[in-house]
């Protein structure tokens, strides 16, 4: 974990002018929709106003943002442009001339910086497996290879390659590794010192997924755009870039699924998300950073749920208390509230002494683990210690959460025995995902499901090493 030097300064909700009341009820609108949150962030400002952690998350923890990793990109981008490396107008073939395919297409040969920033490149959906699959080794020649649906620049569709290509094109003009590059142009003087990025099997940073900041650092980035670009007295992105990059470029069609989602229909910027207030950077299963210039406001937010109820709880519940003073009492009991957010522990007794051995049924698609696995829970240190085979031990408390990290990247467990089963919840506590264990004693089976599968596969051992290393094949 990381140290934990503020990066904003902090201010009561009535000394910011801002209802601390609008703040306890978009907590209690996002329980009752069963959003599970991880953290949230409210800056108004420049304050941060409020701020909370459900345990076993914490305030040092980074935390995986998934596709807001984009957003980050496209600074990166933006920043080349500055040094004068790159333009909008740059073309792929000629700034990754060795990963162009040699039968490529006319419209091919035409894609822009612009176009990939925007995804308005052509294709007719999320080109990242089937590009992968036509070529394994390199994924933007297979991007370049995919045929085309429409005319470059004339409609968006939601592409994770794009990001790709432009996270490489970056690379080669700047001579740098991405997460370096960023680094010395934006973590570091920001005072971000906890950036981690997961990173494909070359070694190369996703681009458009896999970045993991704390909560605090995701709330700066948005008060660092809020301020166009700066930050103290440094401009660390031209105040143009900013304001280009979240500005809106293409209209949004709908999901591919026929849903409506108002916050994901307003536009499409440069990697960033027009929203009926403001703009957003947006990850999968809730991770958010949302900037609402018109009210001083920067929310971030971590979570495994669903973001547009979290962003229906924000419009619907906090912005009407932007500009609303409260008084101290409410501050205190908010403040009170925010220390006291927890996910449940595992309900149950602490059985000491009772020991069990099963094997693991993965039929199920949420399986996190091998069919088959021999696991062990032994009684351990007031809790126990759980053996999955030969692959690697954990460490699960009763009434509390206890870490154990034995293949690099945290798992925080807590569990219980129910009767003759043996339950417990194993976060991956630098993601937004879990896996529940249980283990039916009397039948000798067990099963390892996820809460929500990882976007990069169901592989437990995987996500449980650092950097995860894999594939492009982001859902």
């Amino acid at each position: 974990m990381s140290s934990r030097r503020p990066l904003l300064p902090r201010s009561a909700p009535a000394t910011s002018g801002i209802s601390s009341r609008s703040i306890a009820l978009m907590l209690e609108r996002l329980e009752e929709r069963s959003v599970e949150c991880h953290s949230i962030m409210v800056v108004h400002r420049g304050h941060v106003v409020a701020e909370g952690w459900w345990a076993p998350y914490s305030a040092g923890r980074p935390h995986l943002l998934y596709s807001l990793t984009k957003s980050f990109t496209s600074i990166a981008v933006g920043l080349a442009i500055a040094d004068g490396l790159l333009a909008l107008d740059d073309r792929v073939v000629d700034v990754l001339p060795d990963h162009v395919p040699p039968d490529v297409s006319e419209q091919g040969s035409r894609i822009t910086v612009h176009h990939l920033l925007s995804m308005t490149a052509g294709h007719p959906t999320d080109s990242l497996g089937e590009a992968w699959e036509m070529e394994p080794g390199d994924l933007v020649k297979g991007f370049l290879r995919l045929p085309f649906a429409a005319t470059e620049g004339t409609r968006h569709v939601y592409d994770n390659a794009t990001t790709f290509i432009l996270a490489r094109m970056v690379e080669r003009v700047t001579g740098r590794g991405l997460p370096e590059f960023l680094d010395e142009r934006l973590f570091e003087p920001m005072g971000i010192d906890h950036a981690e990025w997961d990173r494909v099997a070359s070694g190369a940073a996703f681009g458009f997924h896999g970045l993991h900041l704390t909560t605090e650092a995701v709330a700066a980035f948005g008060e660092l755009l809020l301020r166009g670009g700066a930050w103290g007295d440094r401009q660390l992105v031209p105040r143009e870039w900013v304001e280009l990059a979240t500005g809106r470029h293409i209209d949004c069609l709908p999901f591919e699924d026929g849903s409506f989602e108002a916050d994901f229909s307003c536009g499409y910027g440069y990697q960033f998300w027009m929203s009926r207030h403001g703009y957003h950077g947006h990850g999968a299963f809730g991770q958010q950073c949302v900037v609402v210039p018109s009210h001083d406001l920067v929310v971030a937010v971590t979570a495994q749920g669903d973001s547009q109820r979290v962003l229906d709880a924000m419009w619907e519940c906090l912005l009407p208390g932007v500009g609303r003073q409260g008084g101290v009492q409410d501050d205190e009991v908010l403040a009170e509230r925010l220390r006291r957010l927890a996910l449940p522990l595992v309900p149950g007794s602490a059985d000491p002494g009772r020991s069990a051995d099963a094997r693991l049924d993965a039929s199920a698609e949420e399986s996190a683990l091998p069919d088959g696995t021999t696991v062990t829970v032994d009684p351990a240190d007031g809790g126990w210690r759980v053996r999955f085979e030969s692959l690697f031990d954990l460490e699960v408390c009763h009434g509390a959460w206890r870490e154990s990290s034995p293949l690099g990247r945290p798992v925080v467990a807590a569990g219980a025995w129910q009767g003759d089963k043996f339950v417990a919840d194993l976060h991956v506590i630098t993601t937004p995902h879990r896996v529940r264990l249980v283990i039916d004693a009397g039948a000798g089976t067990a099963t390892a499901l996820w809460s929500t599968l990882p976007l990069t596969g169901p592989d437990l051992e995987l996500h449980m090493r650092s950097p995860l290393m894999t594939r492009p094949d982001v859902a």
